[in-house]
């Protein structure tokens, strides 16, 4: 067998099957032991962009969101600015649909679940302490469902990826939960939802990677894919913050630490060498990449020292490089800049796509991929 060129995909020479199976009987249910009916793998338009978002992203309640350092409504904030650039409308979105709990059990244990209608357990998981004292169902209302329909998001986002080549959920990457646990502001596990999701539902999937680039470690789905050769886990953080989960550090199959203040250059050469590797070394089916801008500069929490370019280098490599492995590629936004106001920025120029994608039919199919990984910079 001739060896792999540098730089190479192996195992990439033709496109797996990309069919949703149809595995319901004739009386319109679930066959035994196969999926259930979900309302998250409808059919979507052509005409509507891979790209999924719901108003009902947002969390707001009497300013309690407020008291974490995290923006809950940083999602609603990204589409407004792209609809009045015009760069988005209503009509080009799609729209994301609310997990229901039969579509949560496909990786959460029950018993977790109902710990969830408990306000003490929500107030752990988003650290928000007032949360105790609200009413459960408020808390389901106002805090929940907006984390459950971002939590659709990822898994309806993951189909439409394989189908379209890539999608991006304008929420979700919530990569401190697991099965079982929550914590720092992530109540459901979406990346590992929408990879079993795809292993169960759609023909040919069946090797995942998951490039987590957010600042913390990403435990939950670590958690979740301990021992499962099927799934490749590339984490590059900052080594000396949360969670610092020893156990589930032993999932990671190429791990990345940093130290306090990494800039660009170094920060950018670990991490196309190493999703280079990463690529070769397990050649997915399919890449779910975390996209947390909380690497930037000045965030309190991170602790890296990225600046607003170098994050758009960072996602316009991940999606090179994909690209160039014929990898659909899902991505999710995960944790932002905390504490930032808006900055000034400007636009990305789009010329240097063209040598990725090659027409402009496609070029423009995908500005708005590099417009949020450039947004999400500035809020």
């Amino acid at each position: 067998m001739e060896a792999a060129r540098p730089g190479a995909c192996p195992g990439r020479d033709r496109a797996p099957p990309r069919r949703v199976l149809e595995r319901w009987s004739a009386l319109g249910g679930p066959s035994c032991g196969m999926p259930h009916t979900t309302q998250l793998y409808q059919h979507v338009p052509e005409t509507r962009w891979p790209i999924v978002y719901s108003s009902r992203y947002n969390i707001t309640f009497m300013g309690l969101e407020k008291l974490h350092p995290f923006d809950a409504g940083k999602w609603g904030k990204v589409i407004s600015f792209l609809k009045e650039e015009k760069l988005l409308s209503d009509g080009m979105l799609v729209e994301a649909r609310e997990a229901s709990e039969e579509d949560l059990l496909v990786v959460h244990t029950r018993r977790y679940l109902n710990e969830l209608k408990w306000s003490f357990a929500v107030a752990t998981i988003t650290e928000i302490p007032p949360v105790i004292f609200l009413p459960n169902f408020l808390v389901q209302r106002k805090v929940l469902k907006p984390l459950r329909i971002q939590t659709g998001g990822t898994i309806m986002a993951g189909k439409l990826a394989v189908e379209r080549g890539w999608a991006i959920n304008v929420g979700g990457g919530f990569h401190h939960c697991s099965s079982d646990r929550g914590g720092g502001f992530c109540a459901y596990a979406d990346i590992t939802l929408a990879i079993k999701f795809l292993f169960e539902r759609v023909e040919g999937i069946s090797r995942a990677t998951i490039v987590d680039l957010d600042a913390h470690q990403g435990n939950g789905h670590e958690r979740d894919f301990m021992g499962d050769q099927r799934v490749y886990i590339m984490d590059v953080y900052n080594r000396h913050i949360y969670p610092g989960d020893r156990f589930a550090k032993q999932a990671i199959r190429r791990k990345v630490e940093l130290e306090w203040g990494t800039e660009d250059d170094e920060y950018l050469d670990k991490v196309e060498r190493n999703l280079k590797r990463a690529l070769q070394e397990h050649p997915p089916d399919v890449m779910v990449y975390n996209a947390g801008t909380d690497i930037l500069e000045g965030d309190r929490l991170g602790g890296l020292s990225i600046s607003p370019q170098g994050i758009v280098k960072r996602d316009e490599l991940v999606f090179r490089v994909a690209r160039r492995c014929q990898v659909p590629i899902l991505m999710v936004t995960s944790g932002v800049p905390a504490g930032r106001g808006r900055q000034p920025w400007n636009t990305v120029h789009y010329s240097r796509t063209a040598h990725y994608y090659g027409n402009t039919n496609l070029i423009a199919q995908t500005q708005p991929v590099y417009f949020l990984c450039v947004i999400f910079t500035i809020f």
